[in-house]
């Protein structure tokens, strides 16, 4: 289903190209695909797939799929998501990414229920010692449950050694309805912290990240866990 899934995605993205537009695709293998520290495929590997189409006025849309497990008798095997916005360099420092993305669901009777749509915006700032981020993403209809969702998320890369790389980051996902949606173990908490750092390299053409993270949840699938990724990227 992958296969089909990012044909179609290319077929379509491919007829929005011009000749001052650049065409990638990146798949991923992960040990385990986590979402803000929650594992969405029951602790288990995934095979990922993106495909994507950036101008050179900023402007960019794509489509990313995986596989997921939510666990139990819930059969939803894939994620499919979209998304489209613009990235400004407001000056030699400080950049801005602004747009929506749309998050879909497919597998069981019931998985076309989460799809939810989210709007993103993205500061970053460019020193001597790095890469900073303030990362803001607000959702009016998490996982279709009618829940307004918000992530807010302070991130900072660093180069160790030449091709060397050590992100690290912090962030906070909230509900504003828990009786519609919550956290913790019994569901009924506003929030929860998610930590993260990740060792980042390249070799003959592919991304290694090596990543430890934490929430503060005590849930199996959001527990401590170290995640390995290997990923290629292809230009067309």
């Amino acid at each position: 289903m992958n296969k089909k899934v990012i044909s179609l995605a290319a077929t379509c993205l491919l007829a929005a190209g011009s000749a001052h537009a650049d065409v990638s695709s990146t798949v991923n293998l992960t040990s385990d695909y986590t979402f803000n520290g929650v594992s969405q495929t029951d602790s288990d590997p995934a095979l990922q797939a993106s495909l994507d189409y950036a101008g050179d006025s900023g402007f960019y849309v794509g489509t990313w799929a995986s596989n997921v497990d939510f666990g139990g008798s819930d059969d939803t095997n894939i994620e499919w998501d979209f998304y489209v916005g613009n990235y400004w360099q407001l000056n030699e420092k400080i950049g801005l990414d602004a747009g929506v993305a749309y998050y879909t669901y497919h597998g069981d009777d019931g998985s076309s229920e989460y799809k939810y749509g989210e709007a993103y915006t993205k500061f970053g700032y460019n020193s001597s010692v790095g890469d900073t981020e303030l990362n803001f993403w607000y959702a009016w209809d998490y996982f279709g449950t009618g829940a307004g969702h918000y992530i807010m998320m302070a991130a900072h890369t660093f180069t160790v050694s030449e091709g060397h790389n050590v992100r690290v980051s912090i962030d906070r996902s909230t509900s504003d309805d828990v009786s519609k949606w919550g956290w913790g173990n019994n569901f009924d908490e506003k929030s929860y912290n998610h930590y993260r750092i990740e060792y980042m390299t390249s070799f003959s053409g592919f991304d290694f990240n090596l990543a430890a993270e934490d929430t503060s949840m005590d849930w199996e699938t959001s527990d401590s866990r170290v995640v390995l990724s290997v990923s290629r990227t292809f230009g067309f």
